[in-house]
Parts: structure tokens; C-alpha cells; sequence
């Protein structure tokens, strides 16, 4: 006869409906399948803690955005962000749904090229952008996004060395009501820099000034602030036209689309707080289309958006260490989990959810990760059912940035699977093993 986990009586204040003897039946229910895939095989076949990433909601949701500009916009093109999500298996995903690649380093540039990415489909953003990295981008075609003057000035020197002409737009920042205001990246829009800029760029006469691009933030929970920044650079290029006689090509309205994670100190949750694909769509696309450019001049619509497209798509799978009490008498739970591969559990309220049913008795509890630094905490406070030791977790919502901002500390990183349109699952990148570790290493004579 199998022995229940002893749970302790507690008093709960009941507030509404039929309760069990626990009180309200707690509103989560287990994941205990991901696209036809019990938890626990995967967990058995590919370890724990692991990475599991969704083909079908990586596409689904892609196509949901898309579907949102389109219906509104006549050109628009997505191009996917490397830095949300480097691994190639992710990349080309995107570039099969006939997204371009953005990136901001030279390693991002290398990565977007070995996935044959053709040159002229290669955005690339960023404050750091070596000479040989300009100019293998200026061979390729690839627009550069101008972030600062100094930058500016190196392209135009090797723009009187090369044949090529250059193709350049500028990375603008500018006041949308969104604090912080995002100023370190681009040249500014309300003091005249960004304007200062582009006159720089258009009587050098060595550049082709085909593009304008802002990026106004992360996590933006308010479309309208896109649309402020659609009107500021359509601004520039109605500017640009009648000064010059000049039409660019495409504006560029960056990322920093919200998903539906949970950030830390938030009164409500990601899913009631987040714009819709629709919402956004209505506030850039309706500023474009009303401001002074010409309808013949309509420029192509880029956007980056990262994390809204593939935070949804991943999960971390996770099995419980240990229980203990804390010393004030609360419950903590350990997991094989730690901040080292989940970052974003520093400005998230991540959903940790049972992979088995689960009792409805539910209490306070703290969830740590297994590092030996006191800094690992997945979660301050969450009511949470006890779980024991061998129980499994499913955390979502993970698909951006953990797989790029994790950190070889302590623990070595997982494995990396996704599932296909097929529901079978494929590693896409193995976990690590001392092996790894290792092998960059060198150890001079004297130590030897």
C-alpha cells in the first residue's frame, strides 16, 4: 500500500466557492506533457535539469505576429534577434519562415553567416563593431546600424579604400515616455544629434543612407510609446526627402516586445499586462502610414522583436533536491536548478509548476537552486505545494536569453533539446562535461 507524504494541518482563510479540507483548490494545474512528450521521459532520456524548446509554438506564434503587421502594413519583414537566441537549430527556424537575421557582434555575424544567411539579410546592430567586422560586413552587403560618430568616421574610411559603397542606416534614441530612456545606444533624436548625423552621412557622399532604425527599450508594455517612436523617424526621413531628395528604404523599429512572463514586482501578471502582436501592430503601422511620407515612398517595415517569439516556446525541466526550514519555520524547496542557466529569474517571478499531481495543500515557500551562493533564488515567496525529493518541475516561459546569458558556474549547462513539428524530440545541443570544461584550458611547464 503506497505511503502519503505526511501534510500538517493549517488554518486558511476560505474566501469564496467549495473548498476542500485544504481550502480553494489550488488554480494551476501539472505539466506533465510537452507536445506529446511525458515530462518524465524526457527528464530519464536527456537529464535534469534540461532545456526544452517548442517547434510548433516557436512557428505558431511567428506566424501570429506576422499575421498582425501584414494585415496592416504592405511591407514588412521580422528579423530574428541572435542575441535572444543564438543556437542554430532556434536561427534556422526563423530563417525558414523567411526571417532575416540581426545581430551585434562580429561572433553573432559569424554565427548568422555559417547559417547562410545571405549577406544583405544580416542587420548589424551594436556599439561594437570592429574594422575588420565593418568591412567584412561592407563586402557582404549587410546594412550597418551607425551607433556612434566615431563608428561613422571609421566607415567612411573605408568606404574611400573599398569599392563598395557602404550600406548604412542610424540607430536612434529618443524620449517616448518610457523610463529609463535607453540614451547610451545611437544618436539622439530631440537635440539635434541623430538629424546631425544623418546630413554627416548624406554629404560625405561616400555612404548609401538606406535605412533608420530605433530601439527603444526592453520589455515595452506600452504600444504607444512605439508609436511615438514610429512618428519621430518618419520624421527624419520626410526631413531627409525634402532636404535631399532622398528616400530611405526602411524603417526600423527594433524589439523590445513584452511576452507574457511574469516581471518581478508586478501587480499583475504578464499575461493581463502584455500588448498583443495586434496592439502594436496598430500603433506602429497606423503612425507610419499617417505621417507626411509619401504613399509611393512608403518605406518596408522592419522589426526585431526577440523574446515575444520565443519565450513562450521554452521550458526547463527540473527535479526537486531537498526540502528543509527555514529559521523562521518557512518552506523552502531546493531544485537542480540554478540562476547560472535560468538569468532571468533575477527580474522574472518565473512559473514554477509541478510535473505530477499534486496535493491541493498548498504553503509558502521560498525555491532556491542547488549553487553554493546565496544569491540563487528562483523565487522569494510562492505558494507552492510540497513536493519530494525526486519530484519533477516545469518552469515556462524561458525561451529567451537563458540559452545565451547562461553561465558555466558550478554546475555545468544541460542539454538542449527541441521538438519538432512531429513531436520528436532532437538535442540541439549537448550538455556539458568536464571534458569541455577542460579542453580550453592550458596549464604552463611548471605546473605540470
Amino acid at each position: 500500500m503506497e505511503k502519503f507524504a505526511f501534510e500538517r494541518p493549517f488554518i486558511k482563510r476560505l474566501s469564496s466557492g467549495m473548498p476542500s479540507k485544504f481550502g480553494m483548490k489550488t488554480k494551476i494545474e501539472p505539466i506533465t506533457v510537452i507536445d506529446d512528450n511525458l515530462v518524465k521521459d524526457l527528464i530519464n532520456k536527456y537529464g535534469s535539469p534540461v532545456f526544452v524548446l517548442s517547434e510548433k509554438t516557436i512557428r505558431k506564434t511567428f506566424q501570429g505576429a506576422k499575421r498582425a503587421f501584414t494585415t496592416r502594413y504592405p511591407k514588412v519583414q521580422f528579423a530574428w534577434s541572435y542575441k535572444t537566441n543564438y543556437l542554430d537549430a532556434v536561427c534556422r527556424v526563423f530563417h525558414q519562415e523567411g526571417v532575416w537575421a540581426e545581430v551585434v557582434s562580429g561572433f553573432e555575424y559569424e554565427k548568422a553567416v555559417r547559417n547562410n544567411v545571405s549577406g544583405d539579410h544580416i542587420i548589424f546592430n551594436g556599439p561594437d563593431k570592429s574594422k575588420d567586422d565593418l568591412k567584412k560586413a561592407i563586402l557582404n552587403d549587410s546594412p550597418i546600424h551607425i551607433d556612434h560618430f566615431d563608428e561613422l568616421y571609421c566607415i567612411i574610411d573605408i568606404a574611400e579604400e573599398s569599392d563598395k559603397i557602404p550600406k548604412v542606416a542610424i540607430r536612434v534614441n529618443m524620449d517616448t515616455g518610457i523610463y529609463p530612456q535607453w540614451d547610451r545606444f545611437g544618436f539622439n533624436y530631440e537635440n539635434g544629434e541623430a538629424w546631425d548625423a544623418l546630413n554627416r552621412i548624406m554629404l560625405s557622399g561616400k555612404l548609401d543612407l538606406i535605412g533608420l532604425h530605433t530601439h527603444i527599450g526592453t520589455f515595452i508594455l506600452s504600444s504607444d510609446a512605439y508609436r511615438q517612436a514610429a512618428a519621430k523617424l518618419a520624421d527624419l526621413a520626410v526631413g531627409l526627402e525634402r532636404k535631399y531628395g532622398h528616400v530611405v528604404k526602411y524603417i526600423d523599429l527594433g524589439g523590445g516586445f513584452a511576452s507574457k512572463s511574469n516581471l518581478k514586482g508586478a501587480y499583475l501578471p504578464g499575461t493581463d499586462t502584455a500588448p498583443s502582436f495586434d496592439e502594436y501592430a496598430d500603433a506602429i503601422t497606423s503612425s507610419l502610414i499617417n505621417s507626411q511620407i509619401k504613399p509611393e515612398n512608403l518605406p518596408t517595415l522592419i522589426l526585431e522583436t526577440g523574446r515575444a517569439l520565443i519565450d513562450d516556446a521554452g521550458y526547463l525541466l527540473g527535479t526537486v533536491l531537498a526540502n528543509k526550514r527555514l529559521a523562521d519555520g518557512r518552506r523552502s524547496t531546493i531544485l537542480d536548478i540554478g540562476v547560472n542557466i535560468l538569468f532571468t529569474s533575477f527580474w522574472y517571478d518565473h512559473s514554477i509548476i509541478p510535473a505530477q499531481p499534486f496535493s491541493e495543500h498548498t504553503e509558502e515557500t521560498a525555491i532556491y537552486g542547488p549553487l553554493c551562493m546565496n544569491i540563487d533564488v528562483l523565487r522569494e515567496a510562492i505558494d507552492f505545494p510540497p513536493l519530494i525529493k525526486g519530484d519533477h518541475v516545469v518552469i515556462n516561459r524561458v525561451g529567451a536569453y537563458n540559452m545565451t546569458q547562461w553561465m558555466q558556474f558550478i554546475t555545468m549547462r544541460p542539454n538542449v533539446i527541441i521538438i519538432d513539428g512531429n513531436n520528436k524530440p532532437f538535442i540541439i545541443r549537448n550538455k556539458e562535461s568536464v571534458e569541455t570544461i577542460i579542453s580550453q584550458e592550458k596549464i604552463p611547464p611548471h605546473l605540470q
